[in-house]
């Protein structure tokens, strides 16, 4: 079947928008991924890509096709991993998605050390907020900072994702410490978009003798994590941090840990991957590597205020 080597061309199109960028990532000219583009359509006798001067968007046929050809693409790689189990030495292209914050702060900085450790593998990361479709998107592995909710994944925990409450001493010197949960009604405070309760704060005596939730209210609301991080550092208010981020500020003295007699509540860091007949060697060293990186129950980013 000629059309079936236009596959993992077509696949480079929609991911990445535009003939152009196709053509870049998978090495060829831009008229080249065009014309297998158009050769492809002819094959089908359909058109898959509306095309305008400004942009690129799939047509009805276009939407069923890319998620078939998404699939063989990863059976395709399934065989080869399959193979690559035999040669011993993990191999190929690793496909990673991660959480934005997450994935630039702890997970990025590791990536040079584990390809100088292991050459024969590639990595394609992709950090983004939402939670993805893993098999639709091609991935081999997602770093996920939640409660799973999807059972056809399989999940090995890599940390505790503890919560802090924490301000910028400059706030507290103007606007004063809160010294119970109820004291944060009068204060701004800071708001996470992609919080399961975004307005509703839940706090616990370390006893779990006393439960609080608190609708809050403040100035500001974002999407992302570190985008909340530097407001807070810059003494705008009150937030929710994990400690994966804040960790740092707070042994430094930029930032005050708040209300520690309560607990916030927590996450899980997992490694999740699609349930394989094979673990390709690619998938199963690189979470092993992290999970001597990052250092299970008591991750190294905790050290510091713990110690």
């Amino acid at each position: 079947m000629e059309h079936m080597n236009a596959i993992p061309v077509f696949v480079a199109v929609v991911e990445e928008g535009s003939f152009a960028a196709a053509a870049r990532k998978i090495g060829v000219t831009k008229s080249a991924v065009s014309k297998r583009i158009s050769q492809l359509e002819a094959d089908l006798g359909v058109q898959l890509l509306h095309r305008s001067t400004r942009k690129l968007s799939l047509s009805e046929a276009g939407e069923q096709y890319f998620i078939h050809a998404v699939q063989s693409l990863a059976a395709a790689q399934n065989a080869e991993d399959a193979v690559a189990q035999l040669q011993g030495a993990p191999q190929g292209r690793l496909r990673i998605n991660t959480p934005m914050s997450f994935g630039r702060l702890h997970i990025a900085p590791l990536i040079p050390e584990f390809l100088a450790a292991y050459p024969g593998v590639g990595v394609d990361m992709v950090m983004d907020d939402r939670v993805v479709d893993m098999v639709q998107g091609g991935f081999d592995l997602a770093i996920r900072v939640r409660s799973l909710e999807d059972s056809a994944l399989i999940a090995r925990k890599l940390a505790p994702c503890h919560n802090v409450l924490c301000a910028a001493p400059s706030y507290l010197e103007k606007h004063g410490s809160p010294m119970h949960p109820d004291d944060l009604l009068g204060h701004n405070c800071l708001q996470y978009a992609y919080a399961s309760a975004i307005h509703t704060w839940r706090f616990e005596t370390q006893d779990s003798s006393e439960f609080i939730n608190l609708e809050v209210t403040g100035n500001y609301q974002v999407n992302n994590s570190e985008a909340l991080y530097t407001a807070l550092v810059a003494g705008v208010g009150i937030a929710r941090l994990p400690t994966f981020i804040a960790s740092a500020d707070i042994a430094a003295g930029r930032l005050v840990p708040l209300l520690s007699e309560y607990k916030l509540p927590s996450q899980t860091i997992y490694a999740v991957f699609p349930e394989r007949r094979h673990l390709p060697a690619k998938v199963r060293v690189f979470i092993d590597f992290l999970a001597e990186k990052i250092g299970g129950d008591h991750p190294y980013w905790e050290r510091a205020i713990i110690e």
